[in-house]
């Protein structure tokens, strides 16, 4: 082989080998050394096996990774590769070789393995496209779906979309593209962070990628060959945020059994057969856990399978063992009412708030967890409290019998595509031109992509693959058996705009309206647009100080709020008040102006939360825990604070009053530290950290451009902040930054473990170093 491996500075890999398989096979080594620990827990994630050695906390992601069919839809959309991209199944396999050629090396050097008694696996072909489902199942928020028809049943109807924002759940991303005639250098600028559940180690990997064919930097998923997110070939360089599409839909199913053990479920066309098997999930200081995984022409059922009334019993009287099969219902994680990563701080319910509406610790949206305290409460899935379980309650006349469960469909599954092919070509891209090409064949997730090449050439489009349907299929669960919501045979047509001077892509309801419900406020890409306004003269080190913005437009309402609240305050309360009208609105981490906001704005979220408008909504909704983050009332109320001030169910008096309450009570309470000092990183790690006061503050919030996301009124810290940062400079590659969280090294000890920490803290960018004479090469 003529692989050679070098590192810069920073730790970072340099792979050069002979031809794009060689490379690819030098990628998989190469982060199979440096993060071995981490690709074998993507590896158990995506296969639903983590409980087997991370015990049964795990269990309830095990059950949804079985049910979702995680691994046997990477192996369907392997095969069809195989079938229609031999070269591209070739160069995936490669990468594959390469991981298994270094996971006993890596293993080595990973603690974790001993600690666990986890012994390195071998990886599949398939394995990476697990991997790429395992992080994006989750990513376009299908549970909120489910969260909706709970509003709807509690609530009412006219509230359904009431809470829409971009929630606790969901992931998102800053980016922008820069042109030539507004850059100092007269070449394009790109840049951006994508807003992830930050992860230790990251779940962005800055490498280098060459071969005679390309030379490529950028950022990879550990598990995934290739750069399919952010990448700066020299001639083009791209970058993506969420588009906040909806491409998944929930159908409710109605399932019956039939007299030799097998299941149908009522389609449009009336009762047709469904795949049912069992399988085992073994668990670590636990007895084996045994469940049925049922799929129907919709798709795989995720709610419900155990719900199926005995044989011959009432409406509502479960099969024996139908609680759960977990021992928990709702196949979620057992609960144990003890905090996993955080305790409530500053933001810690004080006012008799049910500590059931705090937001589930652990990982979600495919990417970690929504960070709070778990919820103690009642059990995620109680049979019959449902809009599914138990016999049914609609349907086609004639129909009866059977029970009713929630089944999941998503394009990968339906077409057998996850749009791998476009990683090689990427790889290739020289122009837009190539890029846009590249993407037309990219399915999952959706994303807004820009591009610029030293051409001139700029992109502004989404790619992906949204199905064409009934617009309720985006908004609620609907009814399998109505074929008014099928999907009809062509994906929905994917806008493009034109950019003029500088683009702006944040979540926020814009290029991809079309293809959505819920996105984030305004406030990120609106910002960004004002501060890229401001100048025509733009370099990389001004680029990079966009990062660091932590203006805070989303405090602009509850500010309002507290100032009419002057009437009736004590001196105290008075007194806050003042300070809060005269605060710059900074989120800065050493701001005791920040901090004092945050502190008025989580005793008004759970004044708001508490309120009896909302006690229909509080008992937890009767879904698997691993739905949780979407579905719990606190962080809805804090993420929707700026809608609740000013519409919904709480009148306008109430609203009032519980902002002058709010003042009073934080006027009564010990002074609010620095925003920082409470506002602290709480990453998400398969094992506990045993030092977890050891992370550090932050700058920043939910809507500021440097986004780092808590949930207000329960904790300050942060689990959702930027995953990565880059600014990719077209003029001269080597003028280019990126960072990560903490470091190119998985190993705990690894000089690069942690070093880019106090860069990333400070806003700042590590160099791309792209000359390999300033690299330093691996021996062996």
């Amino acid at each position: 082989m003529s692989i050679e491996v070098y590192r810069d500075a920073w730790g970072v890999p340099h792979l050069r080998a002979g031809d794009p398989d060689e490379l690819a096979f030098a990628q998989g080594r190469v982060t199979a050394r440096d993060r071995a620990w981490q690709l074998e827990v993507e590896r158990h994630r995506a296969q639903g096996t983590t409980a087997a050695f991370l015990g049964a906390a795990e269990l309830g992601w095990d059950v949804f990774a079985r049910r979702v069919r995680l691994a046997d839809t990477a192996r369907l959309c392997f095969a069809r590769l195989e079938r229609t991209d031999a070269p591209t199944a070739a160069w995936v396999r490669a990468y594959v070789d390469g991981v298994n050629d270094g996971l006993a090396e890596g293993a080595r050097r990973a603690p974790e393995f001993a600690e666990t008694g986890l012994a390195p696996g071998r990886w599949e072909p398939w394995t990476p496209l697990a991997v790429w489902l395992s992080t994006h199942i989750l990513f376009a928020g299908f549970p909120t779906k489910l969260w909706r028809e709970e509003v709807a049943r509690r609530l009412g109807e006219e509230w359904t979309e009431l809470f829409a924002t971009d929630g606790p759940g969901t992931a998102g991303s800053n980016g922008w593209v820069v042109a030539g005639e507004r850059t100092a250098s007269g070449a394009a600028l790109v840049a951006g962070d994508p807003h992830r559940f930050i992860e230790a180690p990251g779940v962005y990997q800055q490498i280098r990628l060459a071969c005679p064919a390309y030379d490529v930097v950028g950022l990879a998923v550990p598990g995934v060959p290739g750069l399919a997110h952010f990448g700066h070939t020299g001639p083009v360089a791209w970058a993506i945020t969420n588009a906040m599409a909806d491409y998944q839909d929930v159908y409710r199913e109605r399932l019956r059994r039939l007299p030799d053990g097998g299941v149908e479920a009522l389609g449009p066309e009336g009762w047709r057969p469904a795949t049912a098997h069992p399988e085992t999930i073994e668990v670590a200081g636990g007895e084996p856990v045994v469940i049925e995984v049922i799929e129907t022409d919709r798709g795989p059922v995720i709610v419900g399978v155990e719900e199926e009334p005995a044989a011959g019993g009432a409406d509502g009287e479960r099969r024996p063992g139908g609680a759960s099969e977990t021992g928990a219902p709702g196949g979620g994680a057992p609960e144990t009412g003890t905090p996993v990563n955080a305790t409530p701080e500053a933001g810690a319910p004080t006012d008799g708030t049910p500590v059931d509406d705090a937001p589930a610790d652990a990982r979600t949206a495919g990417d970690s967890p929504a960070a709070g305290v778990p919820l103690d409460g009642p059990a995620a899935w109680a049979p019959g409290d449902g809009p599914v379980g138990g016999a049914p309650e609609d349907g086609r006349p004639g129909e009866e019998g059977g029970w009713e469960v929630l089944a999941l469909r998503c394009p990968p599954r339906v077409t057998g595509e996850l749009g791998f092919g476009v990683l090689p070509a990427l790889l290739r891209a020289r122009t837009v031109g190539d890029v846009d090409a590249a993407l037309d064949g990219w399915v999952e997730p959706v994303n807004v992509v820009q591009a610029a090449d030293t051409r001139g050439g700029l992109l502004h489009r989404v790619a992906g693959h949204v199905p064409v349907r009934d617009r309720l299929n985006s908004l609620r669960t609907v009814p399998a058996w109505d074929p008014a919501h099928a999907w009809a045979d062509a994906p929905a047509p994917l806008p493009r705009a034109e950019v003029r001077g500088h683009a702006v892509m944040a979540n926020a309801r814009g290029l991809a309206a079309p293809l959505g419900v819920e996105f984030a406020p305004p406030h990120r890409a609106d910002r960004i647009d004002a501060l890229l306004g401001a100048s025509a003269d733009w370099t990389p080190e001004a680029v990079t100080a966009v990062h660091r913005d932590t203006d805070n437009p989303s405090a602009a309402r509850l500010l309002a709020a507290v100032g009419r609240a002057e009437a009736g305050l004590s001196p105290a309360a008075s007194a806050v008040r003042g300070r809060l009208l005269a605060w710059d609105r900074r989120m800065d981490a050493e701001s005791t102006g920040a901090g004092l906001y945050a502190a008025v704005r989580g005793a008004v979220v759970r004044r708001l939360a508490g309120h009896e408008a909302f006690a229909a909504l509080r008992e937890p909704a009767p879904y698997p825990e691993v739905f949780r983050p979407w579905l719990a009332l606190g962080p809805r109320v804090a993420f929707a604070l700026e809608t609740l001030l000013t519409a919904g169910p709480v009148p306008a008096g109430d609203v009032d009053r519980i902002v002058r309450e709010a003042l009073e009570e934080v006027a009564a309470g010990e002074p609010p530290a620095a925003w920082g000092t409470t506002h602290r990183l709480a990453p998400w790690q398969a094992l506990p950290d045993p030092d977890d006061a050891r992370w550090p503050g932050l700058a920043g919030d939910h809507d500021c451009v440097l986004s780092t996301s808590s949930v207000p009124g329960w904790t300050d810290r942060s689990a959702r902040a930027s995953a990565a940062r880059y600014v990719w400079d077209l003029a001269d590659r080597e003028r280019s930054g990126w960072i990560v969280p903490f470091g190119a090294s998985g190993v705990p000890g690894d000089p690069h473990h942690q070093d880019q920490l106090p860069l990333w803290l400070r806003g700042e960018l590590a160099p791309v170093t792209t000359d390999w004479q300033y690299l330093t090469k691996e021996q062996g």
